[in-house]
């Protein structure tokens, strides 16, 4: 009898690319001009519902294209597989493509290649949650736990971490998860803003933001930090000046500083009361880290948006080298690895605040969030995701924000799906943006080699 059930048909990719170092959005110590990038792709099928599937890797301009073909390494491993064993278990993607004995050379479960991995495991979970009709942190808060646990690899955390113990904490974690998913409906998850403190932003320009956030409802603002600590000094007054002494002011300092210039310069500018200190130094560096936190308590240490695998995470808490913890929806290895990180933050009773800033991550990491407050953690105190204020019109289902929290997304998915109109404009290089900036770029050229080849 032949086999008709739905497969997963192609795997289109496209490297987006937005022109964001023109205004200096995302600028900070260690990328002082990024193009906000997106390796970005889609799974095909030819199941009956037309449902596709989503998903994204963040990059900051050069090398997305390296990014995408990480992605198109693995389209021989996915292409043929059956949507409907996909759809149920996610995590046996996961397990082949992470465990494959040739890629993971290339990590393993690190790097270029993880990334990769986890954009096609994201694009599986969003066709997931298309199929259930579902919005993905509505469909993880519902699933059993024990499935859950199914989904997760405790190979190198099982030490701090066993199925057993997950179990409890999610089996726990579903208790009054109906009134925590009502109350999360009706009155959102709280957010922080990036958007005011971009570090290539005047001083200005920092005030009208800032200003802006706490009328627009936010309780915490974040400053980039860490090129020059006289300009660091002068923008941390300015910010605190503009929104007063009762909203938090947190600093990024991007992996900047050594250990013993972190413990210096964050001693500079303790008088102005920052909440905490992001990304001290190298994200690699767990001792550093623990050492940092130590020097500058009370201010509180986070890190996470780099942290390349569980296994980093899981060392930064036994070191005791955060008071809280950041993942991103795109850094690690998808779904199946968050969740494994948020059951480890929930072990060691860590708050976890999600890195946003970049395209697309605010709509993908929020439904990690909501499903960890509705049925992992029970809890948002101390806890807010990254939001800065660009870009989302590119997406079809966007996130909306109310009183300084993000609204629960309602729609199916990821929330991760691109509309046609910015692909075509904005794919590299030969979207309708690229393609205009090129020819004006050759024009320009042209005109300074006419004006020079007349000069006497």
């Amino acid at each position: 009898m032949t086999d008709t059930s739905p497969r997963i048909t192609a795997v289109d990719t496209y490297d987006v690319r937005f022109p964001t170092s023109s205004t200096l959005d995302g600028s900070d110590a260690m990328n002082p001009d990024p193009d906000y990038s997106a390796a970005y792709l889609v799974l095909r099928t030819d199941a009956a519902d037309g449902h596709e599937g989503h998903g994204f890797v963040f990059t900051i301009g050069r090398g997305n294209d390296v990014q995408v073909a990480a992605i198109e390494a693995l389209r021989p491993q996915i292409v043929g597989r059956p949507v409907d064993e996909l759809c149920a278990d996610p995590g046996s993607l996961s397990r082949d493509l992470v465990g494959d004995s040739q890629l993971r050379w290339l990590g393993p479960e690190k790097g270029v290649i993880h990334m990769a991995i986890g954009a096609v495991v994201n694009a599986v979970w969003d066709l997931a949650a298309r199929r259930a009709g579902k919005p993905l942190w509505q469909l993880l808060a519902e699933v059993p736990a024990e499935w859950l646990v199914s989904q997760v690899d405790f190979r190198y955390i099982d030490d701090v971490l066993s199925p057993d113990r997950a179990l409890e904490l999610l089996s726990r974690g579903k208790e009054g998860a109906a009134e925590r998913a009502a109350r999360l409906r009706e009155r959102g998850y709280p957010a922080y803003t990036t958007s005011p403190g971009w570090l290539g932003y005047d001083d200005a320009k920092l005030t009208r933001l800032a200003r802006q956030a706490v009328a627009d409802g936010f309780t915490q603002v974040k400053l980039k930090v860490g090129a020059d600590l006289d300009d660091d000094l002068r923008r941390m007054r300015t910010a605190r000046a503009a929104v007063g002494p009762d909203i938090r002011i947190a600093l990024d300092a991007n992996q900047r500083w050594g250990v013993a210039e972190a413990a210096r310069w964050m001693a500079a500018l303790a008088p102005y009361g920052p909440y905490w200190i992001e990304e001290p130094t190298s994200p690699d560096d767990v001792l550093g880290h623990a050492s940092v936190r130590r020097a500058v308590a009370p201010v509180k240490v986070a890190t996470g948006e780099h942290a390349q695998n569980r296994v980093t995470f899981k060392q930064l808490l036994q070191a005791e080298a955060v008071d809280v913890l950041q993942i991103d929806a795109a850094r690690v290895g998808g779904v199946n690895e968050n969740l494994a990180i948020l059951l480890l933050a929930a072990e060691f009773c860590v708050p976890v605040c999600p890195h946003a800033g970049g395209v697309g991550l605010c709509e993908l990491v929020q439904h990690l969030a909501m499903f960890d407050y509705v049925a992992l953690s029970r809890s948002t105190e101390d806890r807010a995701i990254e939001y800065v204020d660009h870009l989302h019109e590119h997406f079809t289902d966007p996130v909306q924000l109310r009183g300084g929290r993000y609204l629960a997304p309602r729609r199916p998915g990821f929330s991760a799906r691109m509309k046609e109109s910015s692909l075509a404009m904005y794919r590299y290089p030969t979207g309708g943006y690229w393609s205009a900036a090129s020819t004006a770029s050759t024009a320009s050229t042209a005109s300074s080699s006419v004006i020079a080849a007349g000069s006497p």
